[in-house]
């Protein structure tokens, strides 16, 4: 929908980007810049995102606000995620920034709790970002570096997305939540069918949904592939930000009646039965009934996804009085320091501990592979959002995604079941004001010239990296086929996350899962290059994917499709993202295959359109770009930060 037609009949998502345009026009696929209200990183990202914000110059951040969170790396093994955690508290102090502190729970939870606020942008170093839209925020997860900027209080840029429609009618049967309405929009979906769309819930059925239960389905639009999932702001919001101590932040949101959108589909919630996601991937979804019987070793619930006070209230109630099954390891992470304190006020936390259930520290642990990784050859239930084999931190993992009904009925059987089959659902009652802890959040002080940053041996500064050269004559390191992950790219868990403040370490490690001598072979070679399939790069925001195959030499990806961050991630640290004019194209190239492309530079100045030759097979290849006038300036720089150099130097 273009801009002239949407205007008296808007949707919700071209509301909140038209109130943060500041260039560009909203055509679907055309370049748009928008203003950002807050920012949020997280510990595994967030040590880059400083170093680069370091790079740029300024005493402070110019968002409205901006917020430091420590909920990945929180294993203290050694010195390294220590020594982050300090760097990362002192660099909030200098700028200007909130700090979250270790085990003060997932940013997503402890946002949406504290900080989140209807009609803001937020741009977050995390692929679950989109979550703050369950609060009616246009909330966005990109690579590191793009944070620094919109902290500087640069605009965002992104491909003006279409907004995706999902109508909403009727209500949640008992044992059913929402968990399983994202688990149905994957079904129809896949990982794919978001990319490039901001999915946009409406309807009656909304009102039956709270601000938690839109927020788990906001998560896992991630795992659509889409850019972002907007809901309204209405009573039930009002209701939720009360229960925070923050109801002045409320303002109401909503489509205008009789918004077209881009894309349509409708969901009757009353409809929907208890669905879970298979091994390994969180769009194999079939119903509970289909899965019964499979026996299970493991079940976690909590995450980003699933981990909120109301969550945590019933798995209280379901398992009050009872124990888990002998053969069981049920483990609980709650959402956020706040969750915590409001299950030991309301006693919640002894039923838990009564009942056999391991308590974790606030964070996301499990779902990032930092502990909790399952026995092998176990199945393993998550309230989790992601699935991808080998993510838990055994190699050979049989993780199932489910909501916490689900989880529970397994934790009680010791397989999977329908938890209709558990009689009568317990009704959680919810305080009408929660208690807030007041020590895990520390505000900056409002100076921070004196603050002396603190940076451990493991911390290291970006290196400065070379322009666009004019010719790539090189192999082909890998081919790859269809939904590669920045996981298969650079692994998650504890091996590999305490390194992700170290370039030259963390390298060692690209492609590992796939092909343990990619680094290696990149070391000796020089350059390279890497051939993919349909959403190559889809998964989490790290830009350390981006990074590292930077770092060894590769110039160029060519793949059928990339996801969105991933593909900004490239073009910021100077990777050419190319892809098939004629998909077939992609049979035709093998692994080891040179591939030449001279006049680049010039190529890339004169249009979309890139010759290029297999020379090992004297084939003549048209490849292609999507990049805007200014990305492709940036390319030709060599990445963003040497783009933004040049540009300051004039």
């Amino acid at each position: 929908m273009s801009q002239s037609e949407s205007v008296g009949k808007s949707t919700l998502t071209h509301k909140l980007l038209r109130a943060h345009l500041v260039s560009g026009e909203l055509e679907p696929g055309a370049e748009i810049g928008i203003r950002i209200d807050h920012t949020l990183t997280q510990d595994a990202t967030g040590t880059m995102v400083y170093l680069e914000f370091a790079q740029l110059g300024l005493d402070r951040v110019r968002t409205e606000l901006s917020v430091s969170y420590v909920d990945h790396n929180l294993l203290q093994t050694d010195f390294r995620n220590a020594d982050d955690h300090r760097f990362l508290q002192s660099s909030a102090a200098r700028y200007g920034v909130w700090f979250s502190r270790p085990g003060n729970g997932v940013c997503h939870q402890v946002h949406l709790e504290r900080f989140g606020a209807p009609g803001k942008t937020m741009l977050g170093s995390d692929s679950h970002t989109p979550t703050g839209g369950g609060l009616g925020m246009l909330a966005i997860g990109a690579g590191g570096l793009e944070v620094a900027l919109a902290m500087a209080g640069e605009p965002f840029h992104l491909k003006a997305p279409q907004v995706f429609g999902v109508k909403l009618t009727g209500e949640l049967l008992p044992w059913v939540s929402a968990k399983d309405v994202i688990l149905e929009m994957l079904r129809r979906h896949s990982v794919k069918g978001g990319v490039g769309k901001v999915i946009e819930y409406y309807g009656p059925g909304v009102a039956a949904l709270s601000v938690p239960d839109r927020a788990v389905i906001a998560n896992m639009g991630a795992e659509l592939g889409a850019t972002s999932t907007v809901w309204p702001s209405d009573e039930r919001t009002r209701e939720f930000l009360r229960r925070q101590g923050r109801e002045d932040a409320w303002t109401a949101l909503a489509a205008d009646l009789g918004a077209q959108y881009d894309q349509h589909d409708e969901i009757d919630l009353a409809q929907l039965e208890p669905l879970i996601a298979m091994p390994s991937m969180p769009d194999k979804v079939v119903t509970v009934r289909q899965a019964a019987g499979t026996k299970v070793h493991q079940v976690l619930i909590g995450s980003c996804a699933n981990s909120g006070l109301a969550e945590m209230l019933l798995a209280a109630e379901v398992l009050n009085g009872k124990h888990g099954h002998p053969e069981v390891s049920l483990e609980i992470n709650p959402g956020s320091r706040q969750v915590e304190l409001n299950l030991a006020e309301l006693g919640a936390l002894a039923k838990l501990v009564a009942a056999g259930a391991r308590l974790h520290q606030c964070g996301c642990l499990g779902c990032i592979g930092m502990g909790q990784a399952p026995a092998s050859g176990t199945v393993s239930l998550r309230t989790f959002p992601r699935n991808f084999a080998g993510r838990s931190g055994t190699v050979d993992d049989s993780v199932y995604l489910c909501s916490p009904q689900t989880a529970l009925a397994a934790a009680l059987a010791g397989e999977i079941r329908d938890p209709r089959e558990l009689g009568e659902m317990p009704r959680v009652k919810l305080p009408k004001r929660e208690l807030l802890p007041s020590a895990q959040l520390i505000e900056p002080p409002a100076e921070g010239t004196s603050v002396q940053v603190v940076k451990g041996p493991n911390i290291v500064d970006l290196p400065q990296f070379a322009q666009l050269p004019e010719l790539i004559d090189a192999a082909v390191m890998l081919k790859l086929g269809d939904d590669v992950t920045t996981d298969q790219i650079i692994p998650a868990g504890n091996l590999v996350l305490p390194l992700r403040s170290n370039l030259p370490a963390i390298s060692e490690y690209t492609f590992s899962k796939v092909d343990h001598t990619f680094a290696e072979r990149m070391k000796k070679a020089g350059s390279g290059l890497i051939v993919g399939g349909l959403n190559y790069g889809q998964g989490s925001s790290r830009e350390h994917a981006a990074l590292t195959v930077r770092y060894l030499g590769v110039a160029a990806v060519i793949a059928r499709s990339f996801a969105r961050i991933h593909w900004q991630n490239l073009v910021n640290f100077g990777v050419l993202p190319l892809t098939f004019t004629n998909p077939e194209d992609h049979g035709r190239i093998e692994s080891g295959d040179r591939i030449e492309i001279s006049d680049l530079r010039d190529q890339l100045k004169a249009g979309s359109s890139i010759s290029a030759r297999n020379a090992s097979q004297r084939l003549s290849l048209t490849l292609e770009h999507s990049l805007s006038t200014r990305q492709v300036q940036m390319l030709l720089d060599g990445g963003l930060l040497n783009y933004l150099r040049k540009q300051k130097a004039q």
